[in-house]
């Protein structure tokens, strides 16, 4: 009973604090209070929430480490600038909310065959084997990536591989990626979408499903010694997250005038993970924070110029430090302790008055 009130409990302080963000947000945004720089990373931050979520769900609750989130999202990006631009320049569909969920269907679709075309033979291996493939997988896409030419003219699409000289108005422009793009993102389908991640992800977690996974994770001999199809539930979370992140992408893309491949880079799924550990792993509450922290922070740190990224390796560093420093855990836990002692013994007086009485 304990352990459900707790989930509860910790269900509602995440969707809050979502909630309570955007509404500030919107109010400085009508208010017109919010500097043009945050403003314009309200819908990257959407999507760096989704994706350090969803690499979440594979490396905290499922236990297994990938280093190719970024191509998950290279895919869903490149894609709802492909399907939006189709259907903008080949319907003549005007209108942008329309064309922003059929993207995001796209991307996401797309995003998760290709993971369960990774996932199904990877997902066999275990621990540093899986790491190298997943990383390998995210190179192989950014260089395909770099390889394809799309364009729409009145026939429809047109694929060109190694070769620009397709007819039509130009969608991708291989390594010069996609110019032009019509802007369709808003910060509001970035906050719906990212609701939508959070409710799938902690039902998931909180699901049947969600226990076998943890159950693999922790114990992967005895979860199938008791009959738990290992794989099967793996595959699950490594599908469910990719899809998140083709989503993810779609809502970047879409955000950006101008996109090219080398973008999706290894360094991105790297950023990724650190949103992870420096949130916790495991913890979805702690990704949605460090992930707007760190999205925000190397843009406040800008006006150091070339000191930038230094000052924001060692807040890194220090973080990550402190973050485990057994004294300062051992402050919090007797900190946290007297709150609990102190209420327990209010609790305890209460009841003796209510049985004295």
């Amino acid at each position: 009973m304990k352990a459900k009130r707790s989930k509860l409990i910790y269900n509602l302080v995440t969707f809050g604090v979502v909630i309570a963000a955007f509404v500030i947000m919107t109010i400085m945004i009508n208010n017109k209070t919010i500097s043009r720089s945050l403003k314009g990373q309200l819908i990257p931050i959407c999507s760096w929430i989704m994706m350090a979520v969803s690499l979440n769900l594979v490396v905290g609750i499922s236990g297994e480490l990938s280093l190719g989130h970024a191509g998950f999202m290279s895919l869903g990006a490149f894609t709802g600038i492909v399907v939006s631009g189709w259907l903008l320049n080949g319907f003549q569909m005007e209108d942008p909310t329309l064309r922003l969920v059929l993207a995001l269907v796209a991307g996401g679709v797309v995003a998760g065959v290709a993971g369960v075309l990774i996932g199904i033979p990877v997902l066999r291996l275990r621990g540093d084997y899986l790491a190298i493939v997943t990383l390998a997988f995210g190179e192989i896409i950014k260089n395909v990536m770099n390889c394809i030419y799309v364009s729409v003219d009145g026939t429809g699409l047109r694929f060109g591989f190694l070769n620009n000289t397709i007819p039509g108005i130009i969608l991708l422009n291989g390594p010069n990626g996609a110019k032009g793009v019509k802007t369709i993102s808003t910060f509001t389908a970035g906050f719906v979408l990212v609701l939508i991640t959070l409710v799938v992800v902690l039902n998931l977690v909180n699901s049947r499903a969600g226990r076998a996974i943890q159950a693999t994770r922790d114990n992967r001999i005895a979860a199938e010694s008791m009959g738990v199809p290992v794989t099967r539930y793996k595959m699950m979370a490594f599908v469910t997250a990719a899809v998140i992140a083709g989503m993810a992408g779609v809502l970047y893309g879409l955000n950006m005038a101008t996109l090219v491949p080398t973008k999706f880079s290894f360094n991105e799924s790297i950023n990724v993970l650190v949103f992870v550990v420096m949130g916790g792993i495991g913890n979805v509450l702690g990704s949605v924070i460090s992930a707007t922290a760190l999205t925000i922070l190397p843009e406040k740190l800008r006006f150091l110029q070339n000191y930038r990224m230094l000052i924001y390796a060692v807040v890194l560093i220090l973080v990550m430090v402190l973050g485990n420093n057994p004294t300062l855990k051992s402050w919090f836990r007797s900190l946290f302790g007297r709150f609990r002692g102190g209420r327990s013994a209010r609790e305890n007086g209460t009841e003796e008055v209510i049985g004295r009485e």
